[in-house]
């Protein structure tokens, strides 16, 4: 119900068929226009829209005013109807004006005009811009994703759980921050990054299925996917595998996008680590558009081309029809792009009727012209990219270009989900220690076809982890956890940690699973970005409704802030000058 003891409707309902009734509206006073006849015209606003009335001209009401207008619902005359407006078929005359509180004049115009404003204005003063109908429909798509969100998750009998806000440190994981404790000198809580510890003793306690709306902090530099606090979907459940997992994800997801957009996507994708970067070159793939990566490194497994001779792996990226669209100057920018990734050069031919057009075109071979022309389809008039590296550059450096060249914003449709799985358990080698760093965190299952490896060949372990994008974002991750104690005990020793050292940083949460952990999985994903997304943003500050700027501060409240040297003497902290 709209109506309450001081309005009957909201100031986008009204319409023809309320013609003769007398209503009472409340809201802001948008426009203003003055008509002659001793008489002015009033946008009145709300969340859900506008209404025009119709009032004395004498009547002081300006921009912001708060205000309760009463007055006859009828036809705009011919000729004046806004077809723009779902209200623009009619009128309210007849009006009584009743101002329930003044209003300065605002900063900037509270209408989509805002768009142009800098944005530090608009949050400085965040309260008069989510007056403004985008942000409206921000905040209520995110409380239609959360709704969704949570019925779909109590539909497949998960429980909903707090966690707490303040828990040890775990420094092995993104930058904290980090809590004073006034009463144990010298110690600190941390505020959660995720609340992964807990949900897993939630398992060992028998909970079966957890789920939470969780508000996660990480101190790290922002950006426009990225705050430092921020919510997620928060989930764990016992006696699963992955398809278990990632069946109730997708689950949730789903619902969550049919909420908003009316349609339901179809059923989301599966595709391995290792299948995403020899296509996409990245592991967050952005399906809605082609330019897959096309493997080249048996057409030059011979080559005389001293650039291609003894790579690891040899890749090209065609752009379609782009020949003449790149003069020397853009491909000397995108060979510096490519440096700049990792690559020691890019190759670039541009294809012709007789071959290609390329200072390196001398150096191929006829068949390797052929060859390559077969193996990347292309037509005259194409432009391709190649780099030749070990594996891992090669397809990020291509990967990069890729998205550089040809993805779209990454809100604009279709939505293309896609589960990426099995992902490397280790990556790369720490250069002190020689021991294989963790790709996830070290309770990851890893793959069972796999274990034979860890001493053999760490690199070529799999581990049960998952995460799931949209449209090049990455929304989330998860993984099957270890339950049993010498599979962690061997994951543990591969990273160099010893039982002593296990004992001291994980031994609160080890020590449950000795009175029997069932095996159980998880996963969490940002509800930012999913909504950001939905909602045709590229940044997810517009779907958040007190953000930080992009420097971490807050422009409306001034925080951070210095604090009364009382409260400090309290916590037995004193402010140091700053290190530089």
């Amino acid at each position: 119900m709209s109506s309450t003891s001081m309005r009957t409707h909201q100031c986008g309902e009204l319409r023809s068929d309320d013609i003769g009734q007398t209503v009472s509206l409340t809201g802001w006073v948008g426009r203003r226009r003055e008509h002659g006849e001793h008489l002015a015209f009033v946008d009145l606003r709300d969340h859900t829209g506008i209404t025009q009335c119709v009032i004395n001209d004498d009547v002081d009401v300006r921009s912001e005013y708060v205000v309760r207008i009463t007055g006859v619902v009828r036809a705009r005359p011919e000729g004046t109807v806004n077809d723009s407006l779902p209200t623009g078929d009619i009128e309210v005359g007849d009006c009584e004006v009743e101002v329930l509180r003044k209003a300065t004049p605002p900063p900037f115009p509270v209408d989509a005009r805002a768009d142009g404003v800098d944005e530090n204005i608009r949050l400085q003063y965040r309260y008069l811009d989510l007056r403004r109908e985008r942000m409206q429909r921000n905040l209520r798509i995110r409380s239609s994703v959360n709704a969704a969100v949570r019925k779909a998750m109590e539909r497949q009998e998960f429980v909903e759980v707090e966690t707490p806000m303040l828990v040890p440190s775990t420094p092995e994981g993104a930058r904290e921050f980090l809590v004073p404790s006034r009463k144990e000198h010298g110690a600190f809580y941390a505020l959660p990054q995720s609340p992964q510890l807990f949900k897993q003793l939630l398992m060992v306690g028998g909970v079966d299925r957890y789920y939470q709306i969780a508000r996660c902090l990480r101190d790290e530099d922002l950006r426009a996917d990225r705050q430092y606090e921020f919510m997620q979907l928060d989930m764990e459940m016992s006696f699963v595998g992955q398809d278990d997992v990632l069946d109730a994800v997708s689950e949730a997801v789903l619902d969550a996008a049919e909420a908003v957009t009316g349609e339901r996507p179809g059923p989301i994708e599966r595709m391995t680590w290792r299948e995403a970067m020899e296509r996409f070159g990245i592991d967050k793939p952005d399906l809605r558009f082609g330019m897959e990566l096309t493997e080249l490194t048996d057409v030059f497994s011979a080559t005389e081309f001293k650039a291609f001779a003894g790579a690891e792996a040899i890749k090209g990226l065609k752009v379609d029809g782009a020949a003449d669209d790149y003069g020397r100057n853009q491909l000397d920018k995108l060979t510096d792009k490519a440096k700049s990734a990792g690559a020691k050069g890019l190759v670039w031919l541009k294809c012709t009727d007789e071959g290609f057009d390329s200072p390196v075109a001398k150096f191929l071979s006829d068949d390797e012209v052929a060859a390559v022309k077969a193996a990347m389809e292309a037509q005259t008039g194409d432009l391709i990219l190649i780099v030749a590296d070990d594996w891992m550059t090669t397809c990020e450096v291509l990967g990069t270009l890729r998205n550089d060249l040809g993805r779209p914003p990454v809100h604009q449709g279709p939505y293309r989900y896609v589960w990426i799985v099995e992902f490397p358990l280790f990556v790369g080698v720490d250069k002190e220690s020689g021991r294989p760093k963790p790709g996830h965190h070290p309770f990851t299952m890893p793959h069972p076809d796999d274990i034979d490896k860890f001493e053999t060949d760490p690199m070529a372990v799999r581990s049960i982890a998952y995460d799931l994008v949209l449209n090049g974002w990455e929304l989330g991750s998860g993984s099957i956890r270890i339950h049993e104690p010498e599979l962690q005990k061997k994951v543990f020793t591969a990273l160099g940690i010893t039982d002593e050292e296990a004992a001291r940083k994980f031994g609160f949460f080890l020590n449950p699973f000795e009175y029997g952990a069932p095996p159980h999985g998880g996963f969490a994903f940002g509800l930012d970005r999913l909504v950001a997304i939905l909602a045709g943003e590229e940044n997810i500050r517009e779907v958040i409704a007190f953000p930080k700027t992009q420097n971490g501060t807050d422009p409306m409240t001034n925080a951070p802030v210095e604090v009364d040297p009382k409260q400090l003497a309290d916590l037995n902290l004193k402010v140091l000058p700053k290190i530089d």
